[in-house]
């Protein structure tokens, strides 16, 4: 994830509930981005610290400067005590751009959405603010993720809260998510060994999926890892399947070059298209 994205997460239970945020907060901090966690109220502050930083020792310099900031939803909207979104949405502009007068590069929240019962706040003015938050994002200084506890919410408010996010991000760290759309393939997350039968298996159904003269678009721009072996089987699956006369592969320019290097130009129906627009 980058500045100006606005993700939603969810867990089920307390073990997987810190991966992906782990993630998230210690990417920000290498970027020289402000973090600011804003936990469940029911979890000390340096519980949270250390589920989030498995080796906390090497992030202390950063809590101690500042970069690196724990608060929660109460103190966010002080000194008003009833959440509204105008007055959370206005806090967070204003510490995006206290982050940059620092001498960060922007700012990224966690925000775990416990706050709503601690606040006692309608979920569908929580909804609202969820669908309506772009204008924070504009300027691509600010990213956040609210993560959602499915003990919590219904699995209808999950689900609406899913959809309603621009960017939904995998329950854990290492797994692979497959979208079908028409004439189309969304992969997000990790494709390696471990992955491989879900990824084969997207990819048959997608290509068997529509006729020979349609282009089937394959989005991996969000998958952040690919193995030679996932690569190679894009390659393989075209090339033996042979009921497309075009495949158009979105994908970012490094994973580009490694398909390129399997041999995408002797594929005669793949076209690679690169994140910022180049084709093969």
């Amino acid at each position: 994830m980058r500045l100006g994205d606005h993700a939603f997460a969810h867990y089920a239970d307390d073990a997987t509930r810190w991966g992906v945020l782990g993630v998230f907060a210690q990417l920000g901090l290498a970027r020289g981005e402000k973090v600011i966690v804003l936990a469940d109220p029911a979890v000390p502050e340096d519980e949270v610290f250390q589920r989030l930083f498995p080796h906390a020792e090497l992030y202390e310099a950063e809590r101690d400067r500042g970069q690196l900031e724990f608060t929660s939803m109460r103190e966010l909207i002080r000194p008003q005590r009833r959440f509204t979104a105008e007055r959370q949405m206005g806090r967070l502009r204003e510490e995006t751009e206290q982050a940059i007068v620092e001498g960060f590069a922007g700012l990224r929240s966690i925000i775990d959405m416990a706050w709503v019962q601690d606040l006692a706040m309608d979920i569908e003015g929580v909804m609202h603010r969820e669908t309506h938050a772009e204008a924070l994002f504009e300027d691509r200084l600010y990213a956040e993720i609210c993560t959602y506890d499915r003990r919590r919410f219904t699995p209808e408010t999950v689900e609406a809260m899913r959809v309603g996010h621009p960017v939904a991000l995998l329950e854990q760290p290492g797994q692979l998510g497959a979208t079908h759309f028409d004439h189309g393939l969304r992969l997000v997350g990790e494709a390696d060994w471990s992955t491989r039968e879900q990824w084969s298996v997207a990819f048959q159904a997608a290509l068997a999926g529509s006729g020979r003269g349609e282009t089937l678009m394959i989005d991996l721009t969000p998958v952040t890892f690919l193995s030679v072996t996932c690569a190679a089987e894009v390659l393989r699956q075209v090339q033996r399947c042979g009921l497309r006369e075009r495949v158009e592969v979105h994908c970012s320019p490094f994973h580009a070059q490694l398909l390129r290097r399997l041999g995408a130009a002797q594929v005669e129906a793949v076209v690679l298209v690169e994140s910022e627009g180049a084709a093969r």
